[in-house]
């Protein structure tokens, strides 16, 4: 089969273009620009564009499909000629619903949570020998790719995202997927640029609900208000299954929790941590996973990659990064580093850096987001705000949203990286939260000043 990329280098497409090259597919593919680690991994399945840039030429008969990425805009040339010739055009969800439609789909969806989950289960199924097909948002210890596409697998693990599906389908992602397995782990309001109420933000989520195919089952987060109403409310003929965080304690900086056969000691830490390992347990088991397997399994998870990510670590001293930008993730991170580090100086850094975040009209959603901190840092770059077509953002408009008067507004990526080099580290944790990359900060040089 000759499949196209039009936007290749995308963080998801560039996975499922080496997946369906693993698969023995012709892959071929097109954009303006592509970053690393996308640019070396396609370097290496020997996929990586001559020339960087859109060439209708490229487009021709001989391919049974396309496929559309977000970064393509609905007046790209490739494109352009493919509707000429019309030829099938895929979104990115479209492309594997294609491949998954003969398996049992299993569809982690929320605002918060989903790539956490969706990597719990993955590294459960690896550690206990039972291979699955998947889709996930973060690269993974001892999974080399984050797009898995096989003829034989029963099961397809799929994070789903509310985000829409490409210029010209407008659906979010996971309205595409049509669930047998769903999980529903937070709604807390995000994307206002696509969804610029929360009634709006919220409905998509009810799609979602309704969309589980007929006999099929959601588990969801009865500690959330909005997801529980919204699930239990739902007329979709599906088994509901509620589930809360576990029982747990922090004893010497390592988290506890409580199982059936008594404590078990686990790598991760957090409320929000321990509620998404509740609805991870849930998945696994529809799957076949028995409980004690689960939890021996669960033991050994460290993570996913930029979700509270340990980088830097020292005698007196220690770092994290997370992906956290939306105000709920943002909170929950915070609170979570000092429950884990209640005697330590928490200085936690936010940037401001995805469209939401730096509109006007959503900042009020951050207040009292970084109360747990004992230092708390904003950054963002007035550039971007520009590059976005947004009103400016004054340091009076952040305070007053944080609802913080001792709040760190920094808008200089060099002022930010002295604020960092200049601190006295002993005895604090810093956390670092943003889905950008701090204004180019150098982890390796940051952490000679953390020695």
């Amino acid at each position: 089969m000759n499949v196209h990329f039009i936007a290749i280098g995308g963080a998801a497409m560039h996975n499922l273009a080496i997946a369906l090259h693993n698969k023995g597919y012709h892959i071929t593919g097109s954009d303006d620009t592509i970053f690393e680690p996308s640019k070396s991994r396609l370097d290496a399945k020997g996929l990586l564009p001559e020339t960087f840039g859109w060439f209708p030429e490229k487009i021709t008969k001989n391919i049974d499909a396309i496929v559309l990425g977000m970064h393509a805009k609905a007046d790209n040339l490739e494109l352009l000629k493919a509707q000429e010739l019309k030829l099938k055009i895929y979104s990115y969800p479209e492309f594997l619903f294609e491949q998954s439609k003969y398996k049992t789909r299993v569809v982690i969806g929320g605002s918060h949570g989903k790539t956490t989950i969706t990597s719990m289960v993955l590294h459960v199924m690896h550690y206990n020998n039972k291979d699955v097909d998947y889709m996930v948002g973060a690269q993974l210890e001892g999974f080399d790719v984050m797009v898995k596409l096989t003829e034989h697998n029963d099961f397809m693990i799929l994070e789903g995202d509310e985000y829409l599906s490409s210029a010209i389908d407008k659906r979010p992602k996971f309205h595409v997927y049509k669930p047998n397995i769903a999980l529903l782990s937070g709604i807390a309001w995000d994307h206002i640029n696509v969804f610029p109420t929360f009634d709006n933000y919220i409905e998509q989520f009810r799609i979602f609900v309704d969309s589980v195919v007929s006999g099929g089952s959601i588990n969801y987060n009865e500690e959330d208000p909005t997801v529980k109403a919204l699930v239990e409310t739902s007329s979709n003929t599906i088994r509901k299954i509620g589930y809360k965080t576990p029982n747990y304690k922090t004893v010497n900086g390592k988290t506890i929790i409580e199982t059936p056969e008594g404590d078990l000691p686990i790598e991760i830490f957090g409320k929000h941590n321990l509620n998404n390992l509740a609805g991870a347990k849930w998945i696994c088991q529809h799957m076949g996973i028995d409980e004690d397997d689960f939890y021996e399994a669960i033991a050994t998870f460290k993570g996913a990659s930029k979700r509270l990510e340990k980088i830097i670590e020292t005698k007196n001293s220690i770092a994290y990064k997370d992906f956290a930008h939306s105000p709920s993730k943002v909170k929950a991170t915070t609170q979570a580093v000092k429950e884990q580090y209640e005697n330590k100086t928490l200085i936690a850094c936010l940037e401001l850096h995805t469209y939401s975040s730096l509109n006007t009209a959503f900042l009020n959603e951050y207040k009292n987001t970084l109360d747990a901190a004992d230092v708390a840092v904003v950054f963002y770059s007035p550039s971007a705000v520009k590059i976005k077509k947004l009103e400016d953002i004054s340091h009076q408009s952040i305070a007053n949203a944080f609802k913080r008067n001792d709040l760190i507004i920094h808008t200089n990526s060099t002022s930010f990286k002295q604020f960092l080099h200049t601190q006295n580290f002993d005895n604090k944790v810093l956390l670092l939260m943003s889905s950008g990359n701090y204004g180019g900060l150098d982890f390796d040089e940051l952490k000679r000043y953390m020695q």
